[in-house]
């Protein structure tokens, strides 16, 4: 089965394509599509955290849990959306703590891709998502998939940091070698919970030293 994929990571997740989970997962979405179900984001986006961050250029991961499921928001990296879009309330949070964290301005877009090209992998627990369904892919196999994909990269890479915001995030910690990366962790940045210890957490500036020490260019955090 042949998935359009960054090379690399084509290379690395072969085994995942031709299993039966993930040839499920592509059944469940052409049958949605054959339906006239609308699914976001739109099929050439949905390895866009892939394509824009190849694993060898991994060095920050977010972990979100699920795509935005209203029109024209989400485009494949977690927590982003596209120009044009106004910020979702998580990531007007995500834009305050960065500002309080590190002077950043806080930008007039949504759009990540800018991490994204510089190293900050951008991924959703889940890929897809039914318009207006929060959640409604979230049993039909991609999460085996993207927790082999957190694990790959635990086991490829070092000097990693993985921000982990919320409890859902959180319980991947089991996936990673501690050993050989750091895992930051906060509440979510939701507006029910940024207040109980994401604002000042200072995830920004504390993954930028960890890769310093390391040896490895920070991440302009700038949009």
């Amino acid at each position: 089965m042949d998935v359009k994929i960054e090379p690399h990571w084509k290379e690395i997740l072969r085994e995942e394509f031709s299993k039966p989970y993930f040839q499920q997962i592509v059944l469940h979405l052409k049958t949605e599509r054959s339906q006239n179900k609308t699914i976001y984001p739109p099929g050439s986006q949905i390895f866009n955290a892939f394509d824009t961050t190849p694993i060898d250029k991994v060095k920050v991961v977010i972990l979100g849990q699920d795509p935005y499921h209203g029109p024209g928001q989400a485009h494949g990296l977690c927590f982003s959306v596209q120009n044009g879009v106004p910020p979702p309330p998580s990531l007007i949070n995500i834009f305050k703590e960065l500002n309080e964290d590190t002077g950043v301005p806080i930008p007039n877009h949504g759009n990540l891709t800018h991490w994204a090209e510089q190293g900050v992998f951008l991924l959703n627990a889940s890929l897809t998502v039914r318009a207006h369904e929060p959640m409604s892919h979230s049993k039909i196999g991609w999460a085996t998939f993207t927790d082999t994909v957190i694990k790959k990269i635990s086991e490829e890479k070092e000097h990693v940091v993985f921000l982990l915001w919320g409890k859902f995030a959180q319980e991947k910690r089991v996936l990673v070698d501690q050993t050989k990366h750091l895992i930051l962790r906060a509440p979510h940045p939701s507006p029910l919970s940024a207040n109980a210890g994401f604002f000042g957490c200072r995830h920004f500036s504390k993954a930028n030293e960890y890769l310093m020490k390391h040896g490895i260019d920070p991440v302009d955090w700038r949009l």
